[in-house]
């Protein structure tokens, strides 16, 4: 199929997050990036604080710098943030959104943000044993000691942007074919956050998936790009 999807990583992530969802995408033309100061671009992290807007500016200069000139945008949690914002701000570019661990609002645990800023290195272990469904807290404890290293302070810096999104209002003018899926055990944006999104856009649906959490790229891969899938061929 002739369609480009663009993934983009949460809070203290990067492209690595997609690595075992993209394989089962082979008809599509996937992409998956690094946020600036995540992954490949933790030498480049760009100013101290960046919103959601700034991120999304960051991510709309990036595909065109790749040519890339309309796709469906994967967003997980921070990214799902950025997802919605270029849904709005650059509609010519976004054909459609999904939505992963989303919600019109994002807002952080007063105590999470302020252990990001004095021990990033516990809050983001305490993120990720949160974002996992309890089940699979030993695949959490490997997810975090394995994924690749932010530039520091991103932790905060992307709690912060989460913080200060707030696109409630919005939601009924974003016209694009949405898709927002959530782990039925997600402790950090709940399956309501989903079912509020599809209430108040136009164009969108909500999908539970049994038996995990927010982290659902790893924990549920291959249930994620089925579903991700079938919505494509839906539409």
């Amino acid at each position: 199929m002739n369609e480009t999807l663009v993934f983009i990583h949460g809070s203290d992530d990067s492209a690595y997050l997609w690595r075992m969802t993209l394989p089962h995408l082979t008809a599509y033309t996937t992409l998956a990036l690094d946020l600036p100061g995540h992954g490949a671009l933790a030498d480049s992290p760009g100013p101290a604080q960046m919103s959601v807007a700034n991120y999304a500016a960051a991510v709309r200069e990036e595909l065109a710098r790749r040519g890339v000139q309309t796709a469906c945008l994967v967003g997980h949690s921070l990214g799902a943030a950025i997802a919605l914002r270029l849904a709005v701000d650059a509609p010519a570019l976004v054909r459609r959104v999904a939505l992963v661990g989303g919600g019109a609002r994002l807002r952080v645990l007063p105590a999470l943000l302020a252990k990001a800023q004095s021990d990033p290195q516990a809050a983001g272990r305490e993120l990720v044993t949160l974002g996992f469904a309890p089940e699979h807290a030993e695949q959490a404890a490997s997810y975090f000691a394995q994924r690749p290293a932010t530039a520091p302070e991103m932790l905060y810096r992307d709690l912060a942007a989460c913080d200060g999104f707030d696109m409630t209002a919005e939601l009924p003018s974003i016209s694009q074919p949405t898709l927002a899926l959530v782990g039925a055990e997600d402790r950090l944006t709940p399956p309501k956050y989903a079912t509020f999104l599809a209430e108040r856009m136009p164009n969108a649906q909500a999908k539970v998936i049994p038996g995990a959490g927010h982290y659902l790229p790893i924990e549920a891969p291959e249930t994620l790009a089925q579903a991700l899938d079938e919505w494509l061929q839906s539409a």
